[in-house]
């Protein structure tokens, strides 16, 4: 009887956790979204102002030093946020995040510099708009993408290293290879990405603080994709000032 009583028990505590999850899940999927987009307001006013500031962008493209210095804060920021979530504050997380923001804003500011506003600007809706047709298929498909993540992420680190050979080779047709590989990775990373966190969040064990930092790591990684995503589409979008 006790057993049976722990198994009605347990049923019951699971529905209460699906109803409750269904409930907070539309909201959740909302902060993603808030987050991503505030992640990227800064970053656009951060890259803007690092852009029209003669003073920053000598100061950090004088040599590569400051640039290493900053990409390798940036990959410490990412990593720390993905192995340290479960242990930090969601406050505290979201500052990290926007730290992050703002240092990737830093480092993005030469597109200003190097593009017209009308290029940025046209690029920008062209990425919105392949990040939003994408991130949608990716939230509503029934179609498990578990396996083409998995050939996104070869192909990812393929794209790091031809970007690596290609600052030694300088060869203008595989830059142009490249960008067009780069622009199919991020496109389906960008689905791929947003069904994964929708699971994520749907086996979150409560809408509390641990299913909001999952939120958070969710706009993490689409902001990365849109970031990625807009970069390679620059390339064919942008007209280059000089």
């Amino acid at each position: 009887m006790n057993m049976n009583f722990d198994n009605f028990t347990n049923v019951t505590s699971n529905q209460e956790r699906d109803l409750e999850m269904s409930r907070a899940f539309p909201s959740l999927m909302r902060k993603v979204y808030i987050w991503m987009a505030m992640a990227l307001a800064i970053t656009g006013v951060v890259a803007y102002g690092a852009g029209h500031s003669p003073a920053l962008i000598q100061l950090l493209y004088n040599g590569n030093a400051p640039l290493i210095i900053a990409g390798l804060v940036e990959v410490g920021i990412v990593w720390y946020l993905s192995s340290r979530i479960q242990k930090l504050s969601l406050v505290a997380a979201t500052a990290w995040f926007i730290l992050f923001a703002a240092i990737n804003g830093m480092t993005l500011g030469w597109i200003f510099a190097a593009f017209s506003s009308a290029a940025i600007t046209k690029t920008f809706f062209v990425t919105a708009g392949t990040f939003g047709a994408m991130a949608l298929i990716g939230s509503t498909t029934k179609k498990d993408l578990t396996k083409m993540g998995g050939i996104l992420f070869m192909a990812l680190i393929g794209l790091i290293i031809a970007g690596l050979v290609n600052i030694f080779l300088k060869s203008a047709m595989f830059d142009f290879i490249v960008s067009g590989i780069g622009v199919l990775v991020f496109t389906g990373l960008t689905a791929w990405d947003a069904q994964k966190i929708k699971q994520n969040l749907l086996m979150a064990p409560d809408a509390g603080q641990e299913a909001q930092k999952i939120a958070l790591l969710g706009s993490l990684s689409l902001y990365l994709d849109f970031i990625n995503l807009f970069l390679y589409l620059l390339r064919f979008f942008g007209n280059n000032r000089n």
